[in-house]
């Protein structure tokens, strides 16, 4: 995939159509459990039978986008997004239902896939994520706000997914095809890089999801159950939430590398862990609405530094798509395991299960990010491909002190030029600098920021 600036808004709308079904799950699992006579439990289950169904299908094209190119896997995944939940929509008995939310969710995971894979090429991966989170947030809030008074029992939920796919089709017109080894700087087929830090990532940010999703899958029953609230007005508190999410991930998109990965990841990790366990033992509108918000301020940050660093351990995308593969699994087993849960122990002992379970989780996922993601680069910083030789050459001729890059950090390419004549690389060193001179300072470095 190109790596232009001009690039990036298909990746975005091919990433809002593959998360958007996972961002109103709720909705989706309240209205199952109110219109098809399920139960809680039941629900939850349709709802984990979706998501492990796009987690299947981010394993299956982990490392093959390239092989096909993006184009023809966004477009066969946007059909069967289409096809699956316009059939869930039209669809009134549960197996029909049960079938085309796999179809859908298949679909879903195919184009998340894409996404996660172009995300990973490009020179900010970071920067994207961040914009299809800002994408996706802002679609869910207004679905929100509009569903709750339109009716429709289960079918508008499923409806909306199914439009949304259909919008996004004209956008994979731009998606490029397989990229070559000189596009990508690896060969087609190659190890993984970094494989302990990405299964250690991997696992995290399943145990990660799973406890954000156990209570997202059931927030629309803690607000209409145990605080007492209307459908209109917790469907309200979600897009105010979801607002409030799109002014954190800006505020993570302007941010950028300057504090690194760790410490977003490793603080509004603990931010969202009380957030989980005030949302899960509110009982007005009050404390439901402050633990929502304050949890979909914070989740959307954390979750773009987590694909972020999840894109950085291996430019092909292979462990962006098997780390979010595996959220995915995090997010299918979610609702599930919210609904047992809520039901043997009740919503409070629920949140603060969930909350230890985010904690628990923090300090591995932070370590991987104090391992791999090195200093934030900088205006002026070395990128590289080839190891120590780069790093160390910049470190000797002058540059500028913490702009080297630790070694390791998968994210630095810099180009190897190779002279035959010593007269040459005199010449080159004599005329680099600023004045003529030894140009020292400027001899290998870059000017191609991060």
């Amino acid at each position: 995939m190109s790596s232009r600036p001009g690039a990036a808004w298909p990746l975005v709308a091919v990433f809002t159509a593959g998360y958007l079904a996972s961002y109103l799950l709720p909705t989706v699992v309240g209205r199952l459990s109110a219109h098809l006579g399920l139960s809680p439990a039941q629900a939850g289950l349709v709802g984990s039978a979706l998501l492990l169904s796009s987690a299947g299908a981010g394993f299956a094209l982990a490392g093959r986008v390239e092989r096909f190119g993006a184009r023809t896997p966004a477009r066969a995944g946007l059909i069967l997004a289409a096809v699956g939940y316009g059939c869930a929509a039209l669809a009134g008995s549960v197996p029909l239902v049960v079938l085309g939310v796999m179809v859908g969710g298949f679909g879903s995971g195919t184009a998340t896939a894409v996404a996660a894979s172009g995300i990973a090429a490009r020179r900010d991966p970071h920067r994207t994520s961040s914009l299809g989170l800002l994408t996706v947030s802002a679609t869910a809030g207004v679905l929100y706000l509009t569903i709750p008074h339109l009716g429709g029992g289960h079918r508008l939920p499923f409806a909306a997914i199914a439009l949304v796919a259909l919008l996004v089709w004209p956008a994979t017109a731009r998606l490029d095809g397989a990229r070559t080894v000189e596009e990508t700087g690896s060969p087609i087929t190659g190890r993984l890089p970094h494989r302990r830090s990405g299964l250690v990532l991997a696992g995290g940010m399943l145990v990660w999801s799973m406890a954000q999703n156990a209570l997202w899958g059931v927030s629309s029953r803690i607000g209409l159950d145990q605080a007492g609230l209307s459908e209109v007005t917790v469907g309200a508190v979600f897009a105010a939430a979801l607002g409030a999410g799109l002014l954190g991930v800006t505020g993570a998109g302007l941010l950028g590398a300057r504090l690194g990965r760790a410490v977003p990841i490793g603080l509004g990790t603990v931010v969202i862990a009380a957030s989980i366990v005030l949302s899960s033992s509110a009982r007005d509108l009050g404390s439901f609405a402050t633990g929502e918000i304050m949890w979909n301020t914070v989740y959307p940050v954390v979750l773009s530094y987590l694909i972020g660093l999840a894109a950085s351990l291996d430019i092909r995308g292979r462990w962006a798509v098997l780390a979010g593969s595996a959220s995915s699994i995090g997010v299918a087993c979610g609702p599930l395991l919210g609904s047992v849960l809520s039901e043997e122990a009740g919503y409070p002992a629920m949140g603060l299960i969930l909350g230890a379970a985010t904690l628990l989780v923090a300090a591995p996922v932070t370590a991987v990010a104090l391992h791999t993601g090195g200093r934030p680069l900088v205006p002026g910083s070395v990128r590289r491909r080839g190891g120590a030789p780069a790093a160390l050459l910049a470190a000797t001729t002058g540059g500028l002190s913490g702009a080297v890059p630790k070694l390791g950090s998968p994210e630095q390419a810099v180009t190897e030029l190779r002279v035959r004549r010593r007269r040459l690389v005199r010449s080159a060193i004599r005329t680099a600098g600023p004045d003529g001179g030894s140009g020292q300072s400027n001899a290998y470095a870059s000017t191609s920021a991060r």
